[in-house]
């Protein structure tokens, strides 16, 4: 689904979950490069980065680094284990911290410019989505989709029960106990969700989440469990026909054969995520970290990201599978909130959410 497990050069097993405390985890042992510049690089991302099977590949044979790829859980995971490690830094780059999570990795100063500076035409193209407060330019937008709420028409229809077509509808009795969402405290989805509906509700989101919550959500850790273990239409036989996830996963779930999707997103309901690679600070290998975040905005890895992660590219140079237009658009007006009050409000509304959901 929308994002699938890597394949890759190699996979470094997840951070242990003693670094959840504090602890820095061991670094991981580099393999060596057979490629012409030799060396490695560890690339620190959430545990749904996907590139399309020998891309990796491609990069050692360009530019004669190897990948290492450590993935310890989903983005406000990443995020967070970058913050616990940052003076001893696990890896080189990082990919997707989101702007529901930016304005952190700037103010821990996480992230530093790439040195050289990128090169390929679609830096330009992600200019529109860069963040704010990023002057010196030390995360660069790779690709951008909407967070919305999706359903399982096929079990609607089973079920002969008329799906929900809004926010406001997921905390009628008639869906009690049918959503299940992410939490907003790890994973760049959840965090998303809430400010979709902070942006829709007001000073009224608490009041709102207390009535998701007296209808009965499920609150995973992260999407991949959201949608592959509890969604009915995932990976999995879950007992929940609404989840959140994006707009683009209908896509996934067209059946062999069919002309349609059995699932469907709400665009009325949708956040606009995008996502950033960067050079991690103090990184052992600051050259061979710029050049992946050069070659994540490469046609080739751009033109990937559909296939592989179901978000749009930022490169304006790539088409997008056809059946996007029709199955996976993004939304006309996707639900907001500044970047700046994003930044200033972050922990207060987390700390409020946590109360009101998970207390």
């Amino acid at each position: 689904m929308r994002k699938r497990l890597l394949i890759g050069t190699l996979v470094v097993p997840a951070l242990a979950a003693c670094s959840a405390v504090g602890a820095a985890p061991p670094s991981p042992t580099a393999p060596t490069s057979t490629g012409a510049a030799g060396g490695a690089i560890t690339l620190v991302t959430h545990d749904s980065f996907a590139l399309s099977k020998g891309i990796l590949e491609d990069f050692t044979q360009q530019t004669g680094y190897t990948v290492n790829v450590v993935q310890p859980g989903d983005a406000g995971t990443l995020v967070n284990q970058l913050v616990l490690t940052k003076d001893a830094p696990v890896g080189d780059v990082t990919f997707g911290i989101d702007n529901t999570f930016a304005s952190r990795a700037l103010d821990e100063k996480v992230v530093v410019p790439p040195s050289p500076a990128l090169t390929a035409a679609a830096v330009k193209d992600g200019a529109q989505y860069r963040v704010p407060s990023d002057t010196a330019g030390a995360l660069t937008p790779i690709d951008v989709g909407d967070v919305c709420v999706n359903v399982d028409h096929a079990w609607f229809t089973a079920h002969k029960l008329t799906e929900p077509a809004s926010l406001d509808d997921l905390v009628k009795p008639a869906y009690k106990g049918l959503f299940v969402t992410e939490s907003a405290t790890t994973s760049s989805p959840g965090f998303a969700f809430l400010l979709a509906t902070i942006a829709a509700k007001g000073d009224g989101w608490q009041a709102y989440w207390k009535a998701l919550k007296a209808n009965g959500v499920k609150i995973d850790d992260g999407w991949e469990n959201a949608w592959n273990v509890d969604y009915t239409a995932g990976g999995g036989n879950g007992q929940f026909p609404i989840v959140l996830s994006y707009s683009s996963s209908p896509v996934d779930t067209v059946p062999k054969g069919g002309t349609s999707p059995t699932t469907g997103a709400l665009l009325d309901t949708c956040f606009r995520q995008v996502e950033y690679a960067g050079v991690i600070a103090g990184a052992k290998n600051p050259a061979g970290a710029a050049a992946f975040v050069n070659f994540l905005l490469s046609d080739e890895v751009q033109a990937d990201i559909p296939g592989s992660m179901y978000m749009y590219p930022v490169s304006s140079s790539v088409k997008v599978p056809t059946d996007w237009a029709q199955w996976a658009p993004l939304a006309t007006q996707p639900l907001s909130v500044p970047a700046a009050d994003i930044a200033a409000h972050r922990s207060d509304w987390l700390q409020q959410w946590s109360d009101v959901a998970l207390g």
